[in-house]
């Protein structure tokens, strides 16, 4: 960073400070925003703060929303009776894109990571069990990511849920549509195998 003004450098030492951008990315980025057209710029600086100021989280399923409630939880056409819980709001975007469920969700911001720190506690999880003891739910699906993490909190879930009258669900796992079985890790493999179905 050396040999840049004072301003450039601050900038690129902000930049890079998000995940996956490095010194190099960020040195790139901040001489984009440099040559850019000021308006373009104070479009992108509106654009973050606006973020910050007016999006907060849904009071029900704790999705990133501009509203009192979010889209999803203000759908009257949603099944109200079916949950899939989710670790953040990336993976809420994920499942909805598939455009194959159509009930509602519940973003717990996180993983169960006691290396990290993350604990039960740490989670949505007591809004959750709340959610389904004053709504008529009849099914929980588990769609937490496949790592150690993923399956642990996926295993306290349903735990917790285990003397509901609700059938709780987890999302299959295994060989990718489109995969070359020759190139399949063995933990995927062995997912494929425990979750196969019949024909």
């Amino acid at each position: 960073m050396t040999g840049y003004a004072a301003p450039i450098r601050r900038l690129i030492q902000e930049l890079s400070r998000f995940p996956g951008v490095g010194e190099k990315t960020a040195t790139r980025l901040a001489l984009h925003i440099l040559t850019a057209a000021e308006e373009d710029a104070r479009r992108l600086a509106e654009s973050i703060i606006e973020v910050k100021q007016k999006i907060r989280l849904c009071p029900i399923c704790f999705n990133l929303t501009d509203k009192e409630r979010c889209d999803i939880c203000r759908d009257a056409t949603r099944d109200k009776e079916a949950i899939c819980v989710v670790s953040d709001p990336d993976s809420l975007v994920a499942v909805e894109e598939s455009g194959s469920f159509q009930g509602t969700y519940h973003v717990l911001h996180g993983l169960l990571s006691p290396i990290d720190g993350i604990g039960p506690e740490s989670l949505r999880l007591q809004e959750l069990l709340d959610r389904i003891s004053h709504d008529s739910v009849r099914e929980v699906i588990l769609a937490t990511n496949p790592s150690v993490q993923g399956e642990s909190t996926a295993l306290l879930i349903a735990k917790l849920l285990h003397d509901k009258d609700i059938t709780i669900t987890r999302i299959a796992l295994g060989v990718p549509v489109g995969g070359d079985l020759k190139y399949t890790d063995k933990m995927t493999m062995a997912k494929a195998i425990e979750f196969r179905r019949g024909m």
